[in-house]
């Protein structure tokens, strides 16, 4: 079993009851440090920890690029992990500026945020002119559901994964939504792969943290399983993002700038 993955007994309850074993994911706080401070302590996946930890940065604004995080040491603490790191000169006074602390369980991006302001802060403006088909998404989508891993252990963890030129480049996993978005943006950044030239793909519902992750990172395009929520939709449209949803073997939904993808226009 890999680390991020467990083992446990338990017992069956059904017509004639019996024993067995299933596997869980693991969840793990992991503490995000700069300098000596705590910035956010998010509960995770205890895998693909460096990616997640530039990941976070990038979404979060804390850094524009991994070459200004001059250090990143990942420590194991008897409660959890602590993914220490240090900030190039400037990027540090700068979050000092602006620090806050957050908690975040699996299943939520932005608790603890301290303003409504801060919550639903605009994301940038995506500038692209990425352009992809209908078999191009239906593949993507079909791809990603082969290349969940844990998920395949526990049917218990979200994944987010990159598809760019016609193939799925990068996948990462984890019990949040969000850490699995981070930790693939932090996959991208350390490859030197741009996020506008691909679309990333999610095993998720859409909520407004997700939009905001994608346009930090610059990507034009997100196609997801689930639903998106009606913030999640405006903010897409004010980012300049398209988003497709709801999406299947045979169908999808776009609901934001839909000029980037080739199927004909059909709204009920």
């Amino acid at each position: 079993m890999p680390a991020s993955v467990r083992a446990r007994r338990r017992l069956i309850g059904r017509a004639g009851d019996s024993e067995g074993s299933r596997a869980l994911p693991e969840e793990t706080p992991i503490a995000f440090t700069y300098g000596r401070d705590t910035y956010a302590v998010m509960m995770a996946t205890p895998s693909d920890l460096e990616d997640f930890a530039i990941g976070f940065s990038l979404t979060e604004g804390i850094v524009a690029a991994p070459s200004e995080i001059a250090e990143l040491e990942i420590v194991d603490l008897p409660n959890g992990r602590e993914l220490r790191m240090t900030l190039a000169p400037g990027r540090d006074e700068a979050l000092l500026a602006r620090r806050r602390r957050i908690a975040g369980p699996a299943g939520c991006g932005l608790c603890g945020i301290e303003s409504l302001e801060a919550a639903t802060r605009p994301p940038p403006a995506v500038a692209s002119a990425l352009h992809i088909g209908s078999n191009e998404i239906f593949r993507a989508m079909a791809l990603l559901r082969g290349e969940q891993t844990l998920n395949a252990l526990t049917k218990g963890v979200h994944a987010a994964g990159f598809w760019l030129d016609g193939a799925l480049v990068a996948v990462r996993e984890d019990v949040g939504r969000h850490n699995a978005l981070d930790k693939l943006a932090g996959a991208l950044a350390r490859t030197g792969r741009s996020a506008s030239a691909g679309v990333v793909v999610l095993t998720s519902r859409v909520s407004i943290e997700l939009v905001q992750k994608t346009a930090m990172i610059g990507c034009p395009v997100i196609v997801a399983v689930s639903v998106p929520t009606a913030l999640a939709l405006r903010t897409a449209e004010a980012a300049n993002i398209t988003l497709v949803a709801i999406a299947r073997d045979d169908s999808f939904e776009v609901f934001t700038h839909p000029e980037r993808i080739g199927v004909a226009a059909h709204v009920d």
